[in-house]
């Protein structure tokens, strides 16, 4: 054994666990926690919906006031166009002053109020659902953001390994225990993990300008450093996140509201069927000799039936496509979470036996063949083999923890609950 070789051996052993592990990073993390409040109190989607629904909140006192009245000034002439003409001569001339107000059917205005009321509601209800949206789409960014600096580690500690490896290789060959192939094989090798580290770089880019976007903050602010990815086990059963999607999903919570919107919607459309009345009420003053006017008018304004019945059908058609919406939703939201758990499931047994099982044994084989070759009992093609493995089974541990995370955030989502 040489003892560039012996050299390799020591710095490689040494270098495997941090090589293929995850070192955490120099800059200190933000939590996700923190970013989520951020997200909440600056994105402009958020403030969007919020400002949405201030605004309907404004309009059940609108429509369930009584419409403004009238004030009228009169001035009858007769025998001239001139102001007052035979005023003084005729006692049809006359000043008049009068009121009006238009007076719907009882009940009418306190329906129209609990219309406008419920559709505040639903713009409510819009408004967690964004903020539940949002947040979804901060969680996932935040998650490839971790997956993104767990693995660029673990490409450049391996950049490091085969650095070391392909001076060994290069040693072996100029005593002539080794070949060219060998050489280049590891320089190929190492220029693939570059070409990964370059790619890395662009998807971190990628996701932090997204996440900054949520977060409403400059695109050339400092960078985001997100903290150590973890598994965080599924500890609810699929029965009881699909009773959690019935009572808090979001887009499930829109839809319950906007039903009941429709509803009152209904209501209201039954009942503006009914008359509506008008009051009016008119002093008329003529000259002294001459009695004044005293003129009061009930109008009753009756609604055609044709019109008042295909307002009627259109409200029961409306609120009939609501209740089919949410059951479309629920139906959806349900299928989602039932997918959802058996991905989180799935990918639970998949660490397990990446981490059991796959992981140690490729590092063992890896760790066995190297010292084959460090006694020039094996050739550089096999450690680089086995060195290929180990790398490529610890970037597919990440990305299932990765997807795991992920899928774990947007059951989050759907369920209402907090699962991380």
């Amino acid at each position: 054994m040489t003892m560039v070789s012996l050299l390799t051996i020591t710095l490689v052993l040494t270098t495997t666990a941090s090589a293929l592990g995850q070192k955490p990073a120099t800059s200190t993390p933000t939590p996700l926690a923190s970013l989520l409040a951020e997200a909440k109190r600056n994105n402009s989607g958020i403030k969007t919906a919020n400002d949405a629904w201030r605004a309907a909140e404004q309009v059940p006192r609108q429509v369930s006031t009584l419409p403004d009245p009238t004030f009228t000034y009169q001035n009858m002439s007769v025998g001239s166009p001139r102001p007052f003409a035979g005023y003084t001569t005729n006692n049809f001339a006359y000043i008049g002053i009068g009121a009006s107000q238009e007076l719907p059917y009882p009940g009418k205005l306190r329906l129209r109020g609990e219309v406008a009321k419920r559709a505040a509601d639903v713009k409510q209800a819009d408004l967690d659902a964004t903020m539940d949206s949002v947040a979804d789409a901060v969680k996932v960014d935040y998650i490839r953001l971790a997956y993104l600096q767990k693995t660029l580690v673990i490409l450049r500690e391996n950049e490091k390994v085969l650095d070391q490896l392909i001076q060994d290789a290069t040693a072996h060959y100029a005593v002539g225990q080794g070949s060219q192939a060998d050489v280049l094989q590891a320089q190929v090798e190492r220029t693939k993990i570059l070409r990964e580290i370059t790619l890395n770089n662009e998807e971190r880019g990628d996701a932090e300008a997204e996440l900054k976007g949520l977060l409403h903050r400059d695109q050339d602010s400092p960078d985001i450093i997100a903290e150590s990815l973890e598994e965080h086990p599924l500890l609810l059963t699929s029965a009881e996140l699909l009773q959690l999607v019935r009572r808090q999903n979001p887009q499930i919570q829109v839809d319950a509201s906007s039903i009941k919107e429709k509803n009152a919607a209904l209501a209201s459309a039954k009942r503006d069927g009914k008359p509506d009345f008008g009051l009016a009420y008119m002093w008329q003053q003529n000259d002294r000799k001459y009695p004044d006017y005293y003129m009061f008018t009930l109008n009753i304004h009756f609604h055609r039936r044709r019109r008042f019945h295909a307002k009627v059908a259109e409200a029961a058609e409306m609120l009939a496509q609501s209740k089919e919406e949410l059951d479309s939703h629920l139906q959806e939201q349900l299928a989602q979470v039932q997918r959802g758990y058996v991905k989180v499931t799935n990918d639970e047994e998949l660490l397990k036996e990446y981490r059991e099982g796959l992981i140690p044994q490729s590092i063992a084989a890896y760790r066995s063949t190297l010292s084959s070759y460090a006694s020039n009992r094996d050739v550089m093609t096999h450690v680089l083999l086995y060195f290929v493995n180990v790398l490529d089974m610890k970037l597919d541990e990440a990305q299932v923890l990765a997807d795991h995370e992920t899928v774990l955030a947007h059951l989050e989502t759907l369920t209402g609950a907090t699962l991380r």
